[in-house]
């Protein structure tokens, strides 16, 4: 329980850029630290991590631990779990931060077993109790039907992984300062179980739902898959990224790319049309942190209505083309 008073990011980089959600964590890593007199710091391993300090810096950052080697440039968990645990046995921050991803998902608990530390996974909120000195981990859990606030009261440090796009981006300014800190770490003896052999980015020609602007999506109201023709014209009218919730998911009316939800994607766009998407917390859980939140139900009762700015009570089939039809001529 010896600690350092520091909460550290995990910078996450892919081919030399920094991943999204580390500057939604740094973002939330500002008000955490107000709150418990903590410094703000990145942990960044990388083949050349100096390259990439100022714009962590610029979300606020004070510190950014840097762990060069030319075995770190893309992610391998035995390479990286070595360099940050050893990295933390000689640090002992109070918390440490990483993004939910793919990565992310991986890294952590590796590293929460070598430090023998807690780890709360994907959280959809983050608080301190400053008289305890512990973060309130927020996450849903028993199928998304509740939210549980985790603690870790014993261990340190406290470590929890935070989904994508539930935090605004807040960056301090283009030209912050801070203290870059190179850290060396000997991996020689760690074994080399697996190599990277080629990286194939998918072809896709549909607008990213993570980093969708505006996303329409569509629920069980929509009716039949080929209903869903109307949810992509409304979509294409606005130059938006197409969702979908869990119950048309699994009846295989769209593929699961398109999923938002506890179990799909959480988004943050600045606007959301739901079309005749019920509101169940599961949903909500993926996208209550949008902008704007457009809702189109014929139920008034639902859920939904409870978190959106705009809500329209009638049949998406007659409510969504007439939409269209005055976007259209809006832009015309």
């Amino acid at each position: 329980m010896s600690t350092t008073k520091e909460l550290w990011v995990f910078a996450e980089q892919r081919e030399g850029k920094i991943a999204g959600v580390v500057y939604e964590l740094l973002s939330e890593g500002q008000i955490l630290c107000e709150k418990s007199g903590y410094t703000l710091c990145a942990v960044l391993p990388s083949a050349d991590g100096a390259s990439l300090c100022q714009e962590l810096y610029n979300f606020g950052a004070k510190k950014v631990y840097t762990i060069d080697d030319p075995k770190l440039k893309d992610y391998q968990n035995d390479y990286y779990s070595r360099a940050v645990a050893q990295l933390i046995h000689e640090k002992k921050p109070e918390i440490v931060l990483y993004g939910a991803t793919t990565i992310g998902r991986s890294l952590a608990p590796t590293v929460a077993v070598m430090v023998n530390a807690g780890l709360t996974a994907d959280c959809t909120q983050l608080d301190f109790d400053v008289e305890a000195g512990n973060l309130l981990q927020t996450r849903p859990a028993f199928g998304g039907n509740i939210m549980a606030t985790i603690i870790c009261p014993d261990n340190r440090p406290q470590m929890a992984t935070v989904r994508s796009n539930v935090f605004k981006k807040t960056k301090v300014s283009d030209s912050e300062s801070g203290e870059q800190v190179s850290y060396n770490v000997d991996l020689s003896a760690v074994p080399e179980r697996m190599r990277r052999l080629e990286s194939v980015h998918e072809a896709d020609n549909t607008i990213d739902l993570n980093a969708a602007q505006y996303i329409v999506s569509g629920g069980r109201g929509v009716g039949k898959p080929e209903n869903f023709k109307i949810i992509y014209d409304l979509a294409s009218e606005l130059g938006a990224a197409v969702g979908a919730s869990r119950a048309t998911v699994d009846a295989g009316w769209i593929s699961h790319h398109h999923q938002v939800g506890q179990t799909g994607k959480t988004v943050c766009p600045v606007v959301y049309v739901a079309c005749g998407i019920s509101g169940a917390i599961q949903h909500l859980a993926g996208m209550q942190s949008s902008d704007v939140i457009v809702a189109i139900n014929k139920d008034p009762d639902a859920p939904i209505f409870d978190v959106a700015d705009f809500g329209l009570i009638g049949d998406l089939h007659a409510i969504v083309p007439e939409f269209q039809k005055q976007i259209a001529a809006a832009k015309a």
